[in-house]
């Protein structure tokens, strides 16, 4: 038996290179320091994103993307596939927690000052793979089918055409018609399966290469003495393994005790429900466009709201390059300041939102 196992090692030693691999992971080093803790977030959204990606193959087993069967298709994951509603809670409750990590690695990584060079790229890719969970959110979130859903995305959208000149055009390519149906179902769908995967896959390849290549960024503000080094395997791979232990119990536990409920199937020819509310990630956009006037001197309040959101995402992308002090090594806290008043403003219009139910 273990000369068998030898031989099948090394057929594959001999292809795959994987005793170089072992030593370069042997040899690798790692900062520690009291800020170590902020570094095993990153590999928590990979095993996270690996968890969607298993629990999402066996629910397309299942899943049947149309208007007249989506819905029925989810009911009976829940009720008579075995497991299938545990299946379906993992993959909701993993997808929301998955945000929330990249949020909390994204600030850790903007107040740690990791973004600085050489690691500009680094940060540039990690913001988009944000943009493109959120994306996976959003179009996720239709694919049940429910009321709740429905009328998120109606409203979602509904915002989108509030820009000017493009608004509408935007707005009906994304529905795939001027209102949500069975195309908007179809394209969400399929963005959801098959678009997005390949970006996510390609984007988090090229900043999990970057990482491997430019190592992981000592924080400015702890001189040399306090930072030391250990291996990367096993040491902080034992680490990060049990960060993806501990998360996958609380999983567990959310699905135990809070299912993902099924809701109501979806009426396009019912009104708007009060109360209606998109994902807790998006709150704070939702939020602020709810207490935001609906004039500002000469501008419309939305469409001020939406730009000034577009201006914050582009502003927090080339952050790298606005703060020259990161650049020369040096403590930026204009910009640590500024990241610190965007968290507070998310947290607080979160929680208003879940405090004051009419808004």
């Amino acid at each position: 038996m273990k000369g068998l196992i030898q031989n099948v090692f090394s057929y594959f030693d001999l292809r795959l290179k994987l005793s170089e691999m072992a030593q370069f992971a042997k040899k690798k080093k790692v900062p520690e320091h009291k800020h170590s803790i902020w570094y095993y977030f990153g590999g928590i959204c990979i095993f996270l994103f690996v968890l969607q990606v298993i629990t999402g193959v066996l629910l397309l087993l299942y899943y049947t993307p149309s208007v007249d069967s989506a819905y029925e298709s989810i009911h009976f994951i829940m009720s008579q596939v075995k497991f299938g509603w545990l299946i379906r809670s993992v993959h909701s409750w993993s997808a929301n927690i998955l945000i929330g990590v990249i949020f909390i690695h994204m600030f850790s990584t903007l107040f740690l000052k990791a973004y600085r060079p050489p690691r500009e790229i680094t940060w540039i890719t990690g913001f988009f793979l944000l943009l493109v969970f959120l994306a996976f959110g959003f179009s996720g979130y239709l694919l049940p089918w429910n009321e709740l859903s429905f009328f998120a995305t109606k409203v979602g959208t509904d915002i989108v055409g509030i820009f000017p000149l493009v608004g509408e055009s935007i707005k009906t390519f994304i529905l795939g018609g001027p209102t949500v149906s069975g195309a908007t179902l179809s394209r969400f769908f399929w963005l959801h399966v098959a678009v997005l995967p390949l970006f996510a896959v390609i984007i988090m390849a090229i900043h999990v290469l970057l990482v491997q290549i430019l190592g992981m960024s000592k924080p400015i503000s702890l001189p040399d003495s306090e930072v030391k080094e250990v291996p990367f395997f096993p040491n902080f791979i034992l680490k990060d393994s049990l960060g993806w232990i501990l998360i996958l119990a609380l999983i567990g536990v959310l699905c135990v005790f809070f299912p993902w409920e099924i809701g109501q199937k979806a009426d396009p020819f019912a009104p708007t429900p009060l109360g209606i509310k998109p994902e807790w990630y998006f709150l704070f956009m939702f939020t602020t466009l709810k207490l935001i006037p609906s004039h500002v001197l000469f501008l419309e309040g939305e469409m001020l709201a939406l730009f000034g959101f577009i201006i914050g995402g582009i502003v927090l992308m080339i952050i790298p390059f606005l703060d020259r002090n990161a650049t020369r090594e040096k403590r930026s806290p204009v910009f640590s300041l500024l990241g610190l008043i965007v968290l507070l403003y998310i947290i607080v219009l979160t929680a208003l939102s879940y405090l004051h139910p009419k808004l």
